[in-house]
């Protein structure tokens, strides 16, 4: 029996030999460089937020985390390799160069206590929520 995925690789072949780098030298290197969001994942417990972000390859010396009002901001940079003398490159799939990636935080969040962490690839950052403060009773004076 045939394998009937054999026409799918030419079709795949061609679209490899039609959009080879080396064809696109201006274009291309630029759209890579700009095109890179590192991957986010949000969730919530009952006590926090939990954001977390790939970063393969990515240094902790090389990432910021920072918080600006209800703004968390993740940014760095993912150098790419160094090339070596008797090293071909047959095809670069991987995004490298400087990214930054925003996040308006809920209201409920408190700042000070906020941690982070990189470990294996994936950035963690903790948000822990505020504590709920009761409504108080505010006498309104009528005029």
């Amino acid at each position: 029996m045939a394998n009937p995925l054999v026409p799918f690789r030419d079709i795949d072949e061609y679209f490899d030999r039609l959009f080879d780098l080396r064809r696109w030298p201006r274009l291309w290197p630029m759209e890579r460089e700009l095109s890179w969001q590192p991957a986010t994942d949000i969730s919530e417990t009952e006590h926090e937020y939990v954001f977390k972000a790939e970063l393969p390859e990515v240094k902790k010396e090389d990432v910021s985390v920072e918080v600006d009002g209800n703004v968390l901001t993740i940014k760095g940079e993912r150098k790419a390799e160094k090339e070596e003398k008797n090293k071909k490159m047959h095809r670069v799939e991987r995004f490298y160069g400087s990214f930054l990636r925003s996040f308006t935080l809920p209201e409920n969040v408190n700042p000070k206590a906020i941690t982070a962490e990189l470990k294996d690839g994936v950035l963690t950052v903790h948000l822990p929520k505020a504590g709920k403060e009761q409504p108080r009773p505010t006498r309104i004076e009528v005029r």
